[in-house]
């Protein structure tokens, strides 16, 4: 190719692109591809570890052990299951004695909702009548009712939430007139020892 200068329309001379200019040039394109396709390797990458379940995720959902051999007769402790409290509360023969007491007053006390696994469709909502196992959020907008265990002349003992009024009986059995709409949830659990309580899987899933 000779370096002969050429004329443009506007009079304004241009040097034609030498054989190093186009070399340079072709460099450079593949260069800049060869980047470009890096870096949407590395942005995939991040966003497909973000579909995939993490460990803690997994394990947010594993069935939970309870050593229920420390509570006390009359109270109640948490446990944590899938992120949510789980209450298990030791019921006394008299709080077992009150469950029947005030059925009129309830909204469903022949647990037609489903909001319990079929082996605890009973009074006590239980597999071992002694324990209640029930989800400590409110079935209104999940939030956490008190416990208030004091029996008078017209309260046997059950839990208040704070927020809007619902009230809930020792099986965890909503009142009439409450915001919650259903019962407690009580999830699925199994007695792996009359004192080891399995949270979040039952016979029935092993079957």
């Amino acid at each position: 190719m000779s370096d002969t200068k050429h004329d443009s329309p506007s009079g304004l001379s241009f040097q034609p692109p030498t054989t190093i200019d186009l070399e340079k040039r072709k460099f450079l394109i593949q260069a800049t591809a060869a980047t470009g396709a890096v870096g949407a390797a590395a942005v995939a990458v991040p966003f497909v570890g973000s579909m995939l379940p993490s460990e803690r995720a997994k394990a947010a959902g594993a069935p939970v052990e309870v050593d229920i051999s420390k509570i006390e007769p009359g109270s109640m402790m948490t446990a944590e299951w899938r992120g949510q409290p789980v209450w298990i509360i030791h019921r006394t023969e008299e709080m077992l004695a009150k469950l029947g007491g005030h059925d009129e007053q309830l909204a469903d006390p022949e647990l037609e909702v489903p909001q319990q696994p079929t082996y605890c469709k009973n009074k006590a909502r239980a597999i071992n009548e002694k324990y209640a196992v029930m989800l400590g959020t409110c079935t209104h907008l999940g939030c956490s009712p008190n416990a208030n265990f004091a029996v008078t002349a017209d309260w046997n003992g059950g839990f208040v939430c704070p927020c809007h009024g619902s009230k809930f009986d020792l099986s965890g059995r909503v009142f009439k007139g409450s915001p919650a709409p259903t019962n407690l949830v009580v999830p699925p659990h199994q007695y792996l020892t009359e004192n080891t309580l399995l949270i979040g899987e039952d016979k029935q899933a092993e079957a």
